[in-house]
């Protein structure tokens, strides 16, 4: 996704290329190829806290094997490509191409030790990936909390955030590229579950991980309660509960029976699907509750359908998706598989996640790409020695963030600082700069979903005033540096407003 401030950093970084040596000219170029690159959301999470299958549903394709093999040791990335291809980029830089499995998976085994193995690059051609790479990180190791030498290195942090000791330096650094995290959470947030989220935000500097563009996800909602119970009453309480608790690392935390997800967007539940699902519905409902009491009834109870069918069911349903299906079918017999499979994404909460990601993510690309491109500018410089070539990159970074319209940037650093509580503001007041720095809606930004453009634009004046009174009175010093920005930005937003610009009735209004 490009956007005007991804276009204006590219020029920069063929201008800068025009003018500083090879050395930091190649560094330079990396980050000009990935401003083009769709926006990249690393997948996190505790080993078989259900990332793969998260990962699956969002590329709509059943291809990222979700048993513990070879290929989940290491980092895995998604991307659109005009012919599905897997290739294991080994540390030396060579790659090795792989088949897909029988089932259009990748293979278990990568033929090669997992040690010597970056990453898997696999191209789809799936439609979903356009805009959006996916990257299927490697699982937290269960009980060794500790990141091993090489990759506590790599990320700047001591050894305590909770890599698996097996990731190696290059896959840390595929994790560290990304420009934004989902977390997949299980039933429990552990402590060094919130220990990774901030070697995320460590690791990427400039708009890493943070509420403004980090999510949690509560996985296997499904697994909550006994047979074929309803999870919801509990799962919403404890994704609360959970986002309380991460309030300060992700936006926010969504429930989601991930296997339902995967099942329904990949296509996997078939016509004789749902007839052998409509002939488990015909039975009594004494016998129906039995069936659904366990996975052990379920599979050995007398029924019209065999073992074997049963057994695909569970391993597409489970017994949750599998009761959920039995009542749709029994209120609606001629229900067929197209809207069943709706019914179960539906189901799934998997569309609040999309909804999610296209607002807090995708929506946010050019700013988040931008803003990552500006970090690494900015560390190339740093790490690059005094001289002619250090001085192009400093002064080509400040010029570009003097710009009005490279205002966003700030803000959306300032708003990381405070929305990560590194510095402490008003919960009002946070709220604001957060809408201010993650909207260009002004009626979304000001609470005004109804104003017209004067009203619009007194209100930003107004509210720039505030922070203005704010940042000379009341305010310490750190506060003071982030109501100044902020009091820019409402400057610069009602001067847009008054130009007729941003005003606009799109999907930040709906969320009113």
């Amino acid at each position: 996704m490009v956007g005007p401030l991804t276009t204006r950093v590219a020029t920069l970084c063929d201008d800068v290329v025009a003018g500083v040596g090879p050395e930091a000219g190649e560094q330079v170029r990396y980050v000009r190829e990935r401003l083009g690159e769709p926006l990249r959301v690393a997948i996190a999470g505790r080993l078989k806290a259900g990332k793969s299958t998260l990962v699956n549903a969002l590329i709509g394709r059943r291809v990222a094997p979700t048993a513990a093999g070879e290929c989940t040791r290491v980092v895995t990335r998604f991307r659109y490509g005009t012919a599905d291809r897997v290739d294991a980029v080994l540390r030396d830089g060579t790659r090795r191409s792989l088949p897909l499995d029988d089932d259009g998976m990748i293979p278990q085994r990568l033929g090669v030790s997992a040690g010597r193995v970056a990453y898997l690059d696999v191209t789809l051609t799936s439609a979903k990936l356009r805009d959006l790479t996916v990257v299927d990180t490697p699982g937290l190791a269960s009980s060794d909390t500790q990141v091993s030498a090489r990759a506590a290195a790599q990320l700047g942090e001591a050894a305590t955030a909770p890599f698996d000791g097996d990731i190696d330096e290059d896959s840390s650094q595929e994790v560290a590229a990304a420009e934004a995290v989902v977390y997949v959470f299980t039933q429990a947030v552990r402590a060094d579950d919130v220990r990774a989220l901030e070697a995320f935000r460590a690791a990427s500097a400039r708009l890493a991980s943070s509420p403004i563009n980090a999510l949690g996800v509560f996985g296997k909602v499904d697994t909550l309660v006994g047979g074929a119970g309803d999870p919801w009453p509990v799962a919403g309480p404890l994704a609360e509960q959970q986002a309380t608790l991460l309030a300060r690392t992700v936006s926010e935390v969504i429930p989601v029976a991930g296997l339902l997800a995967e099942t329904g967007e990949s296509g996997r539940l078939t016509s004789a699907d749902c007839a052998a699902l409509q002939r488990l519905s015909t039975l009594p409902a004494g016998e129906l509750q039995v069936l659904l009491a366990s996975v052990d009834l379920f599979r050995t109870r007398p029924a019209p359908v065999s073992a074997e069918h049963r057994e695909r069911l569970l391993g597409l349903l489970d017994l949750y998706g599998i009761g959920f299906s039995l009542a749709q079918l029994a209120a609606d017999p001629q229900l067929g598989t197209g809207e069943l499979v709706r019914r179960l994404v539906a189901a799934s909460g998997f569309p609040r996640l999309q909804n999610t990601v296209e607002q807090t993510l995708r929506w946010r690309a050019d700013a988040i790409k931008s803003g990552w491109a500006l970090s690494r500018l900015e560390r190339i410089a740093g790490h690059t020695p005094a001289g002619p070539d250090r001085e192009v990159l400093q002064d080509a970074t400040e010029r570009l963030l003097r710009e009005p319209a490279y205002h966003r940037l700030r803000l959306l650093e300032v708003a990381q600082r405070v929305a990560t509580g590194r510095v402490t503001l008003p919960v009002v007041w946070e709220q604001e700069l957060i809408r201010l720095a993650t909207s260009d809606d002004p009626r979304w930004v000001l609470r005004r979903p109804q104003a017209g453009p004067d009203e619009l634009a007194a209100a930003a004046v107004e509210a720039a005033n505030r922070w203005r009174v704010y940042a000379v009175a009341g305010a310490g010093p750190a506060q003071s540096r982030v109501a100044q920005v902020a009091q820019r930005g409402f400057h610069l937003l009602a001067q847009s407003i008054r130009n007729g610009d941003g005003i606009r009735a799109g999907s930040e209004v709906t969320r009113w």
